[in-house]
């Protein structure tokens, strides 16, 4: 049932009966047909890292469980509640490099964010594949290696929130979470699997992890066999980061919460209970960067405890980052001269 609603709104826009806005300006859709982690907040970031430099950027979120409703633009007094944690992630790593809105209409909110930040050049949609009243100039598509969309299911039974025939409007498919000594025949047998057309680029990322850095003082240190680690996570896919620490501590317990939580002072209470059971002196709290724009608020009180966030970013496999690079810079290049 719920598929076939998805295919008859698909059917609708696809026939355009229901209408889809076009913008004469460079926006670049980031996306899945699944829901759970793909690793769309590290693309996000990639995109950043590429375009900030050469031209003025700006994302567009919905703002996923926020306690706000509405457009808004990140400032200074922002917090994760106001905007969402991927968001609010954005605006600490980039602030005063990007602009950061969120809006749960896309099509009225591209227009706003224009008129607030009239220098903006290019736009990153983030998480708006669904989001079909926007008709996007490039999209990228992300799967799990782990999950791979063409072997999943509809939901209730499987983790789609689209269908699979939607893959087909994707420009650019990225597939992420893929261990580092990926051969090319595996490459090769998911290439096979996704038959995608020849206008579509395929790609292929693993996870790579960061020094850790202190929540408050961002001091960095090295991880060591020696340390205990108490692991705090609200995201939908932990199975990374679980099989990353195994390889790099003795020794870590986990405090898991859904994805996108809200921390209470019942949490943080939880959490000090934990890490205090752990006799071990050497020993440290770990979060993920989601995560660690949601515990911010508590502050004073967690600022005297070693708390220690992991960062991540997306890595290209095959010597293929440059030509993913190019292909974003090319998109953005012509629009902007247009323009």
């Amino acid at each position: 049932m719920y598929g076939g609603v998805i295919y008859l709104r698909n059917y609708f826009f696809d026939k355009k009966i229901l209408k889809s806005a076009s913008f004469n300006f460079p926006i670049i859709c980031i996306g899945n047909i699944a829901v759970g982690g793909t690793g769309k907040s590290p693309m996000a970031e990639y995109l950043i890292e590429i375009l900030y430099k050469k031209y003025s950027v700006a994302t567009l979120s919905r703002g996923y469980k926020r306690r706000t409703k509405g457009y808004a633009i990140a400032t200074e007094n922002t917090t994760a509640l106001d905007i969402g944690d991927e968001p609010m992630q954005f605006y600490e790593k980039y602030k005063n490099k990007i602009n950061v809105a969120v809006g749960e209409e896309r099509v009225l909110a591209v227009p706003q964010l224009l008129q607030d930040a009239p220098n903006t050049e290019v736009i990153i949609l983030d998480d708006g594949f669904q989001h079909r009243k926007i008709k996007a100039g490039l999209n990228i598509i992300l799967s799990d290696y782990n999950n791979l969309y063409y072997k999943d299911f509809m939901l209730p039974t499987g983790d789609l929130r689209d269908v699979k025939a939607s893959m087909q409007r994707a420009d650019i498919i990225v597939i992420t979470k893929c261990h580092e000594n990926i051969s090319e025949a595996e490459k090769n047998i998911v290439l096979q699997k996704i038959k995608a057309a020849s206008a579509q680029k395929v790609f292929f990322t693993s996870i790579q992890y960061g020094n850790p850095y202190h929540l408050f003082t961002k001091q960095k240190i090295e991880f060591s066999m020696a340390v205990d680690a108490l692991l705090v996570v609200g995201i939908a896919n932990p199975k990374p980061l679980k099989q990353y620490l195994s390889k790099k501590l003795q020794h870590y317990d986990m405090l898991k919460y859904t994805d996108h939580h809200i921390f209470t002072i019942a949490d943080l209470n939880d959490i000090k209970t934990q890490f205090e059971k752990n006799k071990t002196p050497n020993k440290i709290i770990l979060t993920t960067e989601k995560d660690a724009v949601r515990l911010q608020k508590f502050g004073d009180a967690l600022s005297s405890l070693p708390i220690y966030v992991l960062p991540i970013k997306q890595k290209f496999l095959f010597e293929e980052g440059s030509q993913f690079e190019n292909q974003i810079i090319n998109f953005a290049l012509p629009k902007i001269i247009l323009f």
